[in-house]
């Protein structure tokens, strides 16, 4: 099946509607057993240029692709950010409220940055908005099932948020050996769970969700 290209008709929708900024959104490690869950943000305002060439939704594209796609992502995007919840955290809140304090964190930093947040919209792949309910004056939120496929900007958030968290479960092999987290970037295959089996879980598994799964 032939996937058409990511475009920015509905961020410019957006603008024409009277966003100042259309904050892209979309999350990383949602499925993960150990690590933390990413969100990246990518803001686009009327000016942005046509994005870099080849640019997919992270899934869509190879990790050496990934890698090649990353900073030509954030040098397009006026502004790029990714935040973080812990495993710790998801084990304490919930994955939904994990990623609605992932998410609050990227746009303290947007903020930090000169974002003005709220003349903005939030354009957030899928269809449950996690976001406002993690803030106390939540800005426009735009839903859109498979942003992340269609919408360049949030394929550019897919791409950066999946290559930093990538790049922190690597380093962390270097901590918490033998998991194969280089490979796996932390999600359940067969070689990661029969590691726990042999090594126990470690400080950054999601130790909830391995009691769920060997329930």
């Amino acid at each position: 099946m032939v996937v058409a290209d990511p475009t920015l008709d509905v961020e410019r929708s957006l603008h024409d509607a009277g966003a100042r900024y259309v904050i892209d959104c979309d999350e990383v490690g949602r499925g993960a057993i150990a690590g933390p869950v990413a969100i990246g943000l990518s803001v686009v305002d009327r000016s942005v240029p046509a994005h870099p060439v080849g640019l997919r939704d992270s899934k869509m594209l190879s990790e050496k692709r990934r890698e090649a796609l990353a900073p030509l992502a954030a040098s397009w995007s006026l502004v790029s950010v990714v935040g973080l919840a812990s495993a710790q955290e998801v084990d304490s809140v919930g994955i939904v409220a994990a990623l609605g304090l992932a998410g609050k964190r990227a746009l303290t930093s947007l903020h930090s940055a000169g974002i003005a947040i709220h003349e903005s919209v939030v354009l957030l792949d899928g269809a449950h908005d996690w976001v406002s309910p993690a803030l106390t004056k939540p800005p426009r939120v735009h839903l859109r099932v498979k942003a992340d496929r269609d919408c360049a900007s949030v394929a550019a958030a897919s791409v950066i948020a999946k290559v930093h968290r990538d790049r922190l479960m690597i380093e962390a092999d270097a901590v918490h050996p033998g998991y194969g987290w280089p490979g796996n970037k932390g999600y359940g295959s067969a070689d990661h769970f029969a590691a726990i089996r042999v090594l126990g879980a470690s400080a950054m598994h999601r130790q909830t969700w391995l009691h769920e799964r060997t329930a």
